[in-house]
Order: structure tokens, then C-alpha cells, then sequence
């Protein structure tokens, strides 16, 4: 499919997630593929609420394309959620503060602290979850659906970029002059916190700079790895 279909596509399905799956949510963490939403949402008016969580860890980058984000689109009201920070006070009580290296269930209990408890509340009351996710990613989003019910949150979750190629995202963004983080330049594909973040070698999996030190099975945060069916 060319990349103007697949625009036209992932447009018509989030106008009809607007329209249909009201009240819906784009969360963003102003990636690659996020932009892109993003910038369709805007551009199109479309009326699908966009929130970002702010971990506390992110790197300055980020912070920077937020900004440049909102003066690009001054009509989009981008929300930004904390975590509580009672619990992740906790997570350094227990662990440290770098304590996340330490084990996969330590990192897992870093990312609940400061991802998934904010994030609960960005979904709470929606009956729709937009995300960036791509097939082709990594091996943890291989078998994903356009849109698929998540049990543990009750709406329905859509990924309307399931199917476009690194390639498409970079070819919209650069026809688009849409803004993006300066990191994808150093050879950053996939952003997340600063000290879980690296940059990759020439040839490494796009998310292999993501919690590199763990195996690629366990490489999600817990934002998008929960029982899912596919969505009536």
C-alpha cells in the first residue's frame, strides 16, 4: 500500500474512533510514530483528547520537542500527567534510585511507579486508547491488531499505524515538516526515559536501545502488554 493510502487509512480510522468510540485518548511520548498521530489529529481537528506522561527521567530532548511541539499546534491541547509521587518515593526507598538495572521485576516496578499509575488515569472514562505501536517494531508487537479490546483497562485500543514502515513514518514527518526529537538524529529510534535509553548500532533492532540490558521478550514498560482480544 502507498504511504498516501495508508495516510487516508489511519486518518478515516481516527476520525471514526472520534465519532464512534467517544470519549477517545492519544497517549504520546513524542516519538517518531507519535508525531505522526499527532500531527493527523491536529491537522484534521480531530476530536481525540492527546496526553503525554511526564516520568520525571525523560531526556532534555524530549522536554524541548514538547514545546516545540505545542507552538507547532497551538489549537491542540496536549495534557501532561505525573506520577504519584508517593509511590515512586517508594521505589526508591526500596530499590535506589538507579534501581532499575538491577533486576527485570525491579525495572517492571520503576516503570509501574512512573508510567502505568499516571496512565490509569489518562484512560480512565475513555471507551477508546489510541497508540503509535508498529508490527514491525519488535517481537514483543508482532502479533498486534488495528484494534483489539484490552480486558484490563475495558475500551478498546487502536493502532493506526500497525502496518507503516519506518520508512512511511520518516517520509510523512519530512513531507510534513512535522517536528521530531533531536535523538533520532544520534541514532535514538525508540525514546523512552534517559537512563533506559541508548543509542543503536547499525544493524540492532530499532528497540535495542531500550532497556538493553534485558531480553527483547521482556522489553515493554507495561503500558502495552496486557491480555488482548480483537475488538468486535
Amino acid at each position: 500500500m502507498e504511504l498516501d493510502a495508508k495516510v487516508a487509512a489511519a486518518r478515516a480510522l481516527l476520525a471514526g474512533i472520534a465519532s464512534g468510540h467517544a470519549p477517545a485518548v492519544f497517549t504520546t511520548s513524542f516519538g517518531a510514530e507519535d508525531m505522526v498521530i499527532t500531527d493527523l489529529i491536529a491537522d484534521g481537528n480531530i476530536d481525540i483528547d492527546i496526553v503525554s506522561i511526564d516520568t520525571g527521567r525523560l531526556p532534555a530532548e524530549t522536554y524541548e520537542l514538547m514545546a516545540r511541539t505545542a507552538r507547532r499546534y497551538p489549537q491542540q491541547r496536549i495534557d501532561v500527567l505525573f506520577p504519584d509521587h508517593q509511590g515512586v518515593e517508594a521505589f526508591v526507598a526500596q530499590h535506589g534510585i538507579n534501581g532499575f538495572y538491577d533486576s527485570v521485576d525491579a525495572r517492571k516496578a520503576c516503570c509501574a511507579a512512573r508510567k502505568l499509575e499516571p496512565l490509569r488515569r489518562a484512560l480512565a472514562g475513555r471507551n477508546a486508547w489510541v497508540t503509535g505501536l508498529r508490527r514491525a517494531q519488535s517481537v514483543t508487537r508482532e502479533g498486534l491488531g488495528e484494534s483489539e479490546y484490552d480486558e484490563q483497562y475495558r475500551l478498546t485500543k487502536f493502532n493506526p499505524l500497525l502496518e507503516w514502515s519506518e520508512r512511511d513514518v520518516w517520509d510523512y514527518l519530512r513531507a510534513r515538516d512535522v517536528p521530531y526529537n533531536t535523538l533520532h538524529d544520534q541514532h535514538y529510534p525508540s525514546i523512552g526515559c534517559a537512563p533506559c535509553t541508548r543509542a543503536i548500532a547499525v544493524g540492532e533492532d530499532v528497540r535495542a536501545g531500550r532497556w538493553w540490558w534485558e531480553n527483547p521478550e521482556n522489553k515493554e514498560c507495561g503500558l502495552h502488554v496486557h491480555m488482548l482480544k480483537p475488538a468486535a
